[in-house]
């Protein structure tokens, strides 16, 4: 486990996160934004997005791993509705939090579907960063951490896809390297099985060079609240910009559409690749102007010995879908 790029990725997560939920409040342009002039009278408040990546962070502090009854009842448990939480995401975890049992609850979204939103794929990079020279733990981490609120399998490759990426992009710092754009989209496709999200991830590897405008348009920007309507476009603007997390979040904004969920999704790939670095990384104003994050949340708790993973033999995301 890499700790410390965990928590990296979750700085990065929730300060995008913020950002992007206060961005248009601010009465400032995306020009404004690149130039860093940017209000800070007020704490950037943060959504959904923030409160369940720290609740996936605290299970891997604790456990070491995902123990998805636990982590459902966590969610249930830190539920805030005024954090923007989609209304079938209230749904769910009301029932949870009233004992329904989390699979049932999950599997019974949209006709016995599951969930294919974007709401697994928010929350997910820091796990990703954890695992950062390990895909496969990565992806089955990232199967179970989904699972919970989202049975479909494209809500559930979008987490992956997500995952993959932030361990790509932690294992790149790790290791002093830097991939190229195709590089890195390569190295997330190469552990996707085929689906809409993994397709149009391909076609986002087409798309490298291209205007952000362009992009959205191609890939989507998250309006549409699916997982393959915003992961590939996120994963096109860490690829992009890898090495500048004002960049990447400033992108994602440009963009518009869900950019509180595609601020967080790219600000924890990308973070996880450039810590809080001077210039490139998210800057220290940023994360002081980020609301604090919840009382409840403790970065300095450690796990115990690392346990062996059931899954350790996975080599593609659907080998994990129930």
């Amino acid at each position: 486990m890499h700790i410390d790029s965990m928590l990296d990725s979750l700085d990065g997560l929730s300060v995008g996160d913020a950002l992007g939920q206060q961005f248009p409040v601010m009465r400032r342009s995306v020009a404004d934004l690149r130039a860093g002039d940017l209000p800070t009278e007020r704490l950037w408040a943060w959504t959904d997005d923030t409160e369940m990546a720290c609740s996936v962070v605290a299970e891997l502090l604790r456990n070491g791993a995902i123990d998805q009854d636990r982590l459902a009842a966590a969610f249930a448990r830190r539920f805030q509705p005024h954090r923007d939480y989609g209304f079938n995401t209230v749904g769910v975890l009301r029932r949870i939090g009233d004992g329904a049992r989390w699979r049932d609850v999950a599997g019974a979204l949209f006709e016995n579907q599951g969930s294919r939103g974007n709401g697994a794929a928010m929350r997910v990079a820091p796990l990703g960063a954890c695992y950062a020279g390990d895909p496969e733990r990565a992806v089955a981490e990232a199967i179970r951490s989904a699972e919970v609120t989202h049975m479909h399998p494209e809500g559930i490759a979008g987490a992956v896809a997500v995952a993959l990426a932030a361990a790509r992009a932690a294992h790149a710092r790790l290791s002093g390297t830097r991939p190229s754009p195709t590089e890195f989209i390569d190295s997330v496709l190469h552990h996707l099985s085929d689906s809409e999200t993994s397709r149009s991830i391909r076609r986002a590897r087409a798309l490298l060079g291209a205007a952000t405008q362009e992009a959205a348009g191609e890939l989507g920007n998250g309006s549409r609240v699916t997982a393959e309507d915003t992961v590939p476009f996120t994963i096109w603007v860490a690829a992009t910009h890898l090495g500048d997390y004002p960049a990447a979040v400033a992108t994602c904004i440009e963009a518009d559409g869900d950019i509180d969920t595609t601020g967080a999704i790219v600000g924890g790939i990308v973070a996880a690749h450039t810590g809080s670095r001077p210039g490139t990384g998210v800057p220290q104003w940023w994360l002081t102007a980020r609301e604090p994050l919840p009382g409840w949340f403790d970065p300095d708790r450690r796990p115990p010995r690392p346990r062996s993973s059931a899954f350790g033999h996975v080599r593609r995301w659907w080998s994990g879908v129930s």
